[in-house]
């Protein structure tokens, strides 16, 4: 959430870099800023009538040392009690008022954010490797998937609905390869560490990573909204040092770790969500750094970085993609998408966004009380970041169909070939 001094301090600012966004988050900085007042003067209120009740208490003290009646100034005590329960609960009101508002306003893109109120603005940044030459007949990888036996999305919808998936034979072990794959090269080469978290997570994790209150439709909860499954690794990656002080040389922290997830929005119906590329259920590998302010936006360069080297050790042509203000996540101050060449997409081939790199700067971490102690001691609130290193099954969609052969074969690429245990889908 946001810092309330910032907004207290500098909200035109705030409303400024809100309303860069779209939508009308902005207006709600006028209703927080009214609570924000009314809670502290409560606040103040309340001081003030438990400053008077501890005079009063100590003149009644002295009072009965020298033998003196008490009774009139012991009933004002009880009646100033009564007068510091109702601001009390009236206090702890407006607190959670304000609370509940600063959970929905998101976050403040960082000023290099391209501006911009829809995908349309977002800018290439760069691009790595060619698109492949194939043979004239371009399969997509549903169809290549139902010709090798990789997929069999017809018994996936048998066993659980639309929107879900069941890899089998040699698809089953490609998905497999790639994660094993992704996790090594994550943690031998980009020094993360590996976490095998939960798969469930408590309330409380998911509103740190800004999935709760906004997101809640599209979740997946169990035990009356007290528990949920994961959408992301994110969640319990992030979370795992929450009301947590650290210390400054343990920064940054870096986490690694493969999880299915979750979630019940799967696209619009249409040629998008086709085959694997929407789904409620997909396996992806995760990465997130834990840091400080100074540290944060180098720090989101070298994790871009960490996920294109999967890309390019794959051998996949793809495009590092800086998204505009509009077209942010909620607690994103600053994204890059990475999106891999997939030939059989749509007409002629198109890009599929495979990972999306953000740096939460402090939002998460006020939400979550995620904190180190800085070189002069003083306790601040940490910068998060994450991104996929990478989601599949885009991933696996985009390599069957950039390594079809023409004789209907799809070949691995080297460095998967171990992984994998051949050279070779037939």
């Amino acid at each position: 959430m946001l810092d309330i001094r910032l907004i207290r301090e500098k909200p035109d600012f705030v409303r400024e870099r809100i309303a860069s966004r779209g939508g009308d988050d902005a207006a709600k900085i006028d209703e927080l800023l009214k609570v924000d007042a009314e809670r502290r003067k409560a606040e103040t209120e309340l001081q003030q009538v438990q400053s008077g009740r501890n005079r009063l208490s100590k003149e009644i003290g002295g009072k009965k040392s020298r033998g003196e009646a008490t009774k009139d100034l012991e009933a004002e005590v009880r009646k100033i009690g009564d007068q510091i329960v109702d601001l009390d609960q009236r206090s702890a009101s407006f607190d959670e008022q304000q609370r509940n508002l600063l959970l929905e306003i998101p976050n403040l893109p960082h000023e290099s954010v391209p501006l911009g109120k829809d995908p349309s603005a977002n800018k290439v940044v760069r691009e790595w490797g060619k698109k492949p030459k194939l043979a004239d007949k371009v399969l997509d990888h549903a169809v290549l998937g139902e010709k090798l036996k990789i997929l069999d999305l017809e018994r996936a919808t048998k066993l659980s609905g639309s929107g879900f998936i069941c890899f089998t034979g040699a698809g089953a072990k490609l998905e497999r390869a790639l994660i094993n794959f992704m996790i090594d090269l994550h943690t031998r080469e980009h020094g993360y560490s590996e976490v095998s978290p939960s798969f469930l997570v408590r309330r409380d994790c998911m509103i740190g990573t800004t999935q709760l209150p906004k997101f809640e439709s599209d979740m997946y909860g169990l035990e009356n909204g007290e528990l949920f499954l994961v959408p992301t690794a994110e969640v319990p990656l992030t979370n795992l040092h929450r009301e947590e002080i650290l210390a400054i040389v343990d920064l940054p922290k870096k986490f690694v770790a493969y999880t299915p997830c979750f979630r019940r929005e799967a696209g619009s119906a249409g040629r998008e969500t086709r085959g694997i590329l929407r789904v409620h259920q997909f396996d992806k590998v995760e990465l997130v750094k834990i840091t400080t302010a100074e540290k944060s936006y180098e720090e989101l360069e070298s994790l871009v970085a960490d996920a294109e080297k999967v890309l390019q050790v794959l051998g996949l042509h793809y495009r590092v993609i800086e998204l505009c203000t509009g077209d942010l996540t909620f607690g994103s101050a600053k994204t890059y998408d990475l999106e891999v060449w997939s030939p059989g997409s749509r007409d002629g081939g198109t890009y599929l966004e495979v990972s999306s790199c953000s740096n939460f700067e402090d939002f998460q971490a006020r939400r979550m009380n995620l904190r180190y102690k800085g070189a002069d001691g003083k306790n601040k609130f940490c910068h998060t970041l994450n991104g996929s290193g990478l989601a599949l099954p885009r991933l696996f969609a985009a390599l069957i169909e950039n390594f079809q052969q023409p004789d209907g074969s799809v070949r691995i690429p080297e460095k998967l070939q171990s992984y994998f245990g051949g050279d070779e889908i037939r």
